[in-house]
């Protein structure tokens, strides 16, 4: 079973840029369709971006043209590279493999605060 491990959140002004990490246990990573999803306080979890095995991506229509998705196989891990970060990205961040996939167990997520 592959186990997710989230990192690389933290407080950050309007503005900033962070990069999140995803590191994935386990053989069979580079064979997924990987996303990552985030989690508002009093919301659902939602897609944020999505890449296949080898490297088409995909986005949500309110990050498009700020976050970038990557992954490298060799190290069974993803990457989100977010820029001109907004309040309303505040929220905990996941990965997992992209929808209509079977899941793995969620990881504990990373907390992205965006605030002054």
């Amino acid at each position: 079973q592959v186990q997710l491990v989230e990192s690389g959140g933290g407080l950050v002004q309007p503005g900033g840029s962070l990069r999140l990490s995803c590191a994935a246990s386990g053989r069979f990573f580079s064979f997924y369709t990987m996303a990552w999803y985030r989690q508002a306080p009093g919301k659902q979890r939602e897609l944020v971006a999505a890449i296949t095995s080898g490297g088409s991506t995909n986005y949500a229509d309110s990050v498009k043209g700020r976050f970038t998705v990557s992954r490298d196989n060799a190290k069974n891990t993803m990457y989100l590279q977010m820029n001109s970060l907004k309040p309303e990205d505040t929220a905990v961040y996941y990965c997992n493999t992209a929808p209509g996939s079977s899941r793995f167990d969620w990881g504990q997520g990373t907390q992205v605060t965006v605030s002054s």
